[in-house]
This record gives structure tokens, C-alpha cells and sequence, in this order.
């Protein structure tokens, strides 16, 4: 038998009048990768955040070891040699590697020698874990994948044997989660327990050696993974079958022009041109999908085209509903409460930054952008029950657990932040839909559901522009594939056109010297 780094006994936590664990039960052998799934809401955070002392259980026990220990802060598990790294990194910009490193561990008044002893300890763990990083560099100037790295390095650095990630490749390329997953495997031949946190069944049976699969605070399902197969875990997660979304076969001519852009320029402030000359038509009834590795215009042309920033060369022409157009040359720009009075809603790719108040109830949050709806005044004034009610409404159609509409809205998961946004831009059956990285944090139930929300608006008529670093969504849904890279469009394929190897050989395309043009 391999001896446990992980047992859960008997872990009962509520909040509120939900039971967010009831009675869970979890065993991690040592030096193993284990993963734990479910819906959105299932529970897996919770428990995540009992194991690194963020919650208290009300009930149950906490073994390591084989032994039992009571987990009441984040320190407390660090020092029984628990990490985690978090969804979203909590990492200061402005600081270097190593600064963020030794960031609360700094070692007293003796600093600066404390400062090379941490050096010389962090470079040897990039060494041994492969996890390189330049101590001197600044975080504000590395990617992704490397802030990916620091925060595991920060957790090694304070002695972690077990080691929490909570959907580690959300804003990962392909490559960088290669990347990422030979990391772990090299951390479990050195002895690191790995709990993976991920709604990718692929994954998980990529990396992992057993599996265990939540739904509503339960455990439903623990196995090898080598036993299992991804209908199995999605059967497990959401309690039925889930099905890919039924495209219409229907042949369908060209819909009238939505948004016509041309010829769209933007640099940002370090003089980068992260926009080069992009031309783009959307036409009703049509789902143009934007491919690209992160960071090369991608969200540049969502902020653009949503009114969040002003191109600076270009023209942006919209069609009305009554036939007549309105056109802006730059650096003229409509602001995002103009363009939804065009009916241009916009799901943006950070819902924390842009999509929502972490501060505000759920049903203050389900209205933001909305507050002159009709349905939620009273006279001159809003409505707080009216807002409610709509919430309800919203949080029914789109599954929002717990539907709780007087909930804070940082305390829903990350998932159901995500349902809320889409609740509240789907609902007033827009004319154009920009919409950035839909499903990125959410499960395999939610995705399939928000894949057919968005089939549903297209075959309304609906002009949908969606970027998505995930390939397989964007060959699933979009009607027609244009390539970014650089800031440039460098392909321009029909649906049946497209494959992943061949959007991925135009992913690494430069675009050449010329103007880069997507026509209908």
C-alpha cells in the first residue's frame, strides 16, 4: 500500500443555507498527480480551501500523513508543507521574481543576506524542478507560462509537499501546458503530492493517475484514471449525458453587414503595435470565431470593437436595426453604453477587471450596463425588487448556483461568475455579440449549455464574434475562422476548411508585409 498525504474524513462545510461539502471523503497517495472535478459549484474549492486552511470545516478531519492536523490559516498549512496555486495569480507586477518569491518569508532585519540565500535557493529549485525563471525579471514582463512557474516556485520555496492547483491551464497555451504538465510529472517523480483542480477531462487524463469527480458537495465517483474515459467523468459531473451542440445543416446566404471595421491600427504604450491594419466584417446570422495564441490582438480588437478602447487609425460602420448606418472614423469611438443602445452586447475576456463589481450582490451585478432597462424602474427610480426578480430570472435560465440573488458576488465560483455575465448580455437578444473566452473556467455541463445559447443566437439572427484560445470550441461553433498573430490576420478559413493543425501552422505566422483583411 502507498502510504496517504491526503485523507478527508467525514468534511461537512456550509455557508449560508447551502451546504457547500456534506460529508466528503478524499485519499491522495503520496507522490501521486490526483485530480478532482465537477460542476461549477460542485464543491472542489471548498475543499481545496479547507486543505490550505482557507475555510474551517464544520465537520470532518483532516489528515496528512497519516496524521491529523487542524488547518486554520493558509500559514498554518504552509507550515505542514501545504501550496497552492491559485486560478488567478497573486502575484505584485510590479515586483521581481524574486521579490514575489520571498514575499512574506523574507527573513527578518539581516534582508539583503537573507535576499542572496533566497537567490541562490530559488535558482536551485528552477534546476531541479525545471522550473528556470530569472530572479531579476520583472513579473509585469513575463508571460503567462512563466507566471505559471513562479507561483509553483513560490510555493516549493516555503517547503510544500503537497501541492494544490486550481485550474492551472486556464490562460495557458497548448504548448505552455505541455510545458506545465512535465513539470508536475517531474514533481511527482521527486516525491510532490499534486492535486490538479481542473473542468479539462483531457487533462486529467493526461496527467493524472487517479481521479475523483464531485457533484453538488458530494463525492460521486473515485478511480484510476487509467479505468475511465472522458464520457464517463462527464456522465459523473453533471449526472446525464452530455451531447455536442446540433449545427444547422441548413443552406443560409450571406446576412446584411453588422459591423464592417477597416483598416484598424492600435499601439499600446510601450509603442507596440498590437493591432495592424485589421479588416473585419460580421454579418447577421454568422459566427466569425478569432483563433490565436494570447497576446497577439486578440483582446486588443474585442476592447476596439466594444467601445473600450479608440483605434487610432480605422473606420467602425454598425447597421441599425432600421437599415441605417452608423459610422465613425478614428479616432472617433461609440462608449459601451452608446454601442448597447446599438444593440452590441459584450462578454468581456476578464470578468473580473470588466464583467462584474466583486463587491456587489448577484442581482446589482446582473444589471451592470442595464440600469435603464424598463423592467427594473418604477417610475424614475430602480426597482431593488424588480432587479431581484430579474436576477432570479437570469440566475433560472443560465443555472447560477447557489441562485441566491442577495449573494456577494466574489463569493459565487468562477464558473458562475461567468454564467451570471452571459445571463445578463444573452437576455436582451442582441444584434451583435462580441464575446471573449465564453467557457474559460467552467465545466463541461455549463459549456455545453453556453455552446447552445450561443448556437440559439445565431440561428436568431444574432452577428457573433467569438475569441477563444480553446480550438476545439472554436471549430465546434464558428461558422467561419480568422487567425491572429502579431496583430495582423493571418488566415481566413470556412469551418470546413479548418483543422487544428492547420489553424496552428497560421497561429505561427508572422503576416507577412501587407494589410491583413478578412472579407465576407
Amino acid at each position: 500500500m502507498v502510504p496517504l498525504a491526503v485523507q478527508l474524513r467525514g468534511i461537512r462545510k456550509r455557508f449560508g443555507n447551502v451546504w457547500a461539502n456534506d460529508g466528503v471523503d478524499l485519499e491522495v497517495a503520496r507522490g501521486s498527480i490526483h485530480g478532482l472535478v465537477g460542476e461549477n459549484g460542485a464543491g472542489k474549492s471548498t475543499l481545496m480551501g479547507i486543505l490550505y486552511g482557507l475555510h474551517e470545516a464544520d465537520e470532518g478531519e483532516v489528515c496528512l500523513d497519516g496524521r491529523p492536523v487542524r488547518l486554520r490559516s493558509a500559514q498554518e498549512a504552509l507550515r505542514h508543507g501545504v501550496g497552492m496555486v491559485h486560478q488567478h495569480f497573486m502575484l505584485v507586477d510590479r515586483f521581481t521574481v524574486l521579490e514575489n518569491v520571498v514575499l512574506g518569508a523574507e527573513g527578518g532585519f539581516a534582508l539583503r543576506r537573507g535576499m542572496a540565500q533566497a537567490q541562490r535557493e530559488l535558482e536551485r529549485l528552477g534546476r531541479e524542478f525545471g522550473l528556470a525563471v530569472d530572479p531579476r525579471s520583472r513579473v509585469a514582463d513575463l508571460p503567462v507560462g512563466a507566471l505559471q512557474r513562479v507561483e509553483i516556485l513560490k510555493a516549493l520555496y516555503r517547503g510544500a509537499r503537497i501541492l494544490i492547483l486550481d485550474e492551472p491551464t486556464g490562460v495557458l497555451t497548448p504548448a505552455e501546458t505541455e510545458q506545465l504538465f512535465a513539470v508536475l510529472r517531474d514533481l511527482k517523480a521527486r516525491g510532490v503530492t499534486v492535486l490538479l483542480v481542473t473542468h479539462k477531462l483531457k487533462e486529467i487524463l493526461a496527467v493524472t493517475d487517479g481521479v475523483t469527480v464531485m457533484r453538488a458537495g458530494r463525492v460521486v465517483a473515485t478511480c484510476r484514471t487509467a479505468d475511465t474515459r472522458e464520457q464517463q467523468l462527464a456522465q459523473w459531473m453533471v449526472g446525464r449525458q452530455v451531447l455536442p451542440v446540433a449545427r444547422s445543416t441548413e443552406p443560409r446566404g450571406p446576412g446584411e453587414v453588422r459591423l464592417q471595421a477597416d483598416g484598424l491600427w492600435w499601439h499600446d504604450t510601450h509603442g507596440v503595435a498590437r493591432l495592424r491594419d485589421v479588416t473585419l466584417t460580421l454579418r447577421a446570422g454568422e459566427i466569425v470565431g478569432v483563433a490565436g495564441v494570447a497576446g497577439n490582438g486578440q483582446s486588443e480588437l474585442l476592447a476596439v470593437l466594444a467601445g473600450l478602447l479608440a483605434a487610432e487609425k480605422g473606420r467602425l460602420c454598425w447597421t441599425l436595426g432600421d437599415g441605417r448606418q452608423r459610422e465613425l472614423h478614428a479616432p472617433q469611438r461609440l462608449s459601451p453604453r452608446e454601442l448597447r443602445h446599438l444593440g452590441v452586447a459584450h462578454v468581456p475576456e476578464d470578468r473580473h477587471r470588466l464583467g462584474l463589481v466583486l463587491g456587489l450582490p448577484a442581482w446589482e451585478s446582473a444589471l451592470l450596463g442595464y440600469e435603464d432597462d424598463p423592467a427594473v424602474h418604477r417610475g424614475r427610480w430602480l426597482s431593488p425588487a424588480a432587479m431581484r426578480a430579474q436576477c432570479r430570472r437570469l440566475m433560472a435560465a443560465f443555472d447560477v448556483r447557489p441562485p441566491e440573488p442577495s449573494l456577494q458576488t466574489s463569493k459565487f465560483s468562477g464558473g458562475n461568475q461567468q454564467k451570471l455575465i452571459l445571463a445578463r448580455e444573452f437576455a436582451r437578444a442582441p444584434r451583435v455579440l462580441l464575446i471573449g473566452q465564453p467557457t474559460r473556467g467552467v465545466d463541461i455541463g455549463a459549456i455545453e449549455y453556453i455552446h447552445r445559447q450561443i448556437a440559439a443566437l445565431r440561428e436568431a439572427g444574432c452577428a457573433v464574434l467569438l475569441v477563444s484560445t480553446e480550438l476545439d470550441e472554436i471549430l465546434a461553433l464558428a461558422d467561419r475562422i480568422v487567425v491572429m498573430s502579431g496583430g495582423r490576420i493571418t488566415g481566413n478559413l470556412a469551418r470546413e476548411e479548418a483543422s487544428e493543425a492547420r489553424l496552428g501552422a497560421l497561429m505561427g505566422t508572422s503576416g507577412g508585409g501587407g494589410p491583413a483583411e478578412v472579407a465576407a
